[in-house]
């Protein structure tokens, strides 16, 4: 049985249970350039990688404002990226003309999640093809949400999405005992490292940044705050690791037997 027997139609299942359209918009995702987010007790950060510009062009940044209290960071397609903006855009002033009041966080995400779900069990429509790494803040406190095209919604304490997203997601988990006290540079710095884990070495890396928290409106850094941070968090100098004095002490302790 061949794959192109199973991938001409969306809702076409094959013998192994698999759709691969979905399959395919997921690929999308990890085509993307890369995008981290993160968060404290008290502020979430998204960091995402942006093409370097050229001659002929001029990069796009890949975070996008939501509302005062979110905003998104994707890898993946723009067209569809923005298509899921204005959707989350015209939601959040619906419901804040209706109840004078910001929209749930979580409520918001998982009616995203709905929306994404209905492109896949249809002929009409295709899935989008984008993933959405979304930090947001209300009274629950901070959210950082992942998004994937195949609709599902994880509830994330840090997450890394696109090309070579793995070393970040690496860096993430060894590190993220660190994160809930960490203060606003702290977290900031620990975003670059991660990025920069899923950077390709042979260009300069170009970010953009995105804060919301408490008492902190969403907030896109200027190009000379991101440089700044860049110069403060030495990226040739990782952290140290919070889990060696850990293997230390093991092995302390095995040499004592």
């Amino acid at each position: 049985m061949f794959r192109n027997q199973y991938d001409g139609d969306l809702a076409l299942w094959s013998p192994q249970g698999r759709l691969f359209q979905v399959e395919y918009a997921m690929e999308a995702v990890n085509l993307g350039t890369a995008a981290v987010g993160l968060k404290t007790e008290e502020l979430a950060v998204l960091v995402a990688l942006s093409k370097p510009s050229t001659e002929l062009s001029v990069s796009l940044p890949k975070i996008f404002p939501i509302d005062v209290h979110m905003g998104i960071s994707i890898a993946g397609i723009m067209s569809d990226a923005q298509v899921i903006s204005k959707y989350l855009r015209t939601e959040c002033l619906t419901f804040r003309h209706t109840y004078n009041s910001a929209y749930p966080v979580t409520r918001l995400v998982n009616n995203l999640g709905n929306k994404m779900q209905v492109n896949t069990q249809g002929h009409r429509s295709r899935p989008f093809g984008v993933g959405l790494l979304l930090a947001g803040y209300d009274e629950k406190g901070c959210h950082i949400y992942q998004i994937m095209p195949s609709a599902n919604v994880f509830n994330c304490k840090a997450m890394a999405i696109g090309a070579r997203s793995q070393g970040a997601r690496t860096y993430l988990g060894r590190y993220q005992v660190l994160f809930p006290s960490s203060s606003k540079d702290e977290i900031i710095c620990h975003g670059i490292h991660a990025i920069n884990a899923a950077h390709p070495i042979d260009e300069k890396l170009n970010i953009t940044i995105g804060i919301v928290g408490k008492n902190q409106p969403f907030k896109l850094l200027s190009a000379e705050e991101c440089s700044a941070y860049q110069d403060m968090c030495n990226i040739g100098d990782v952290p140290h690791d919070p889990t060696s004095n850990e293997t230390e002490l093991d092995e302390a302790s095995n040499n004592e037997r």
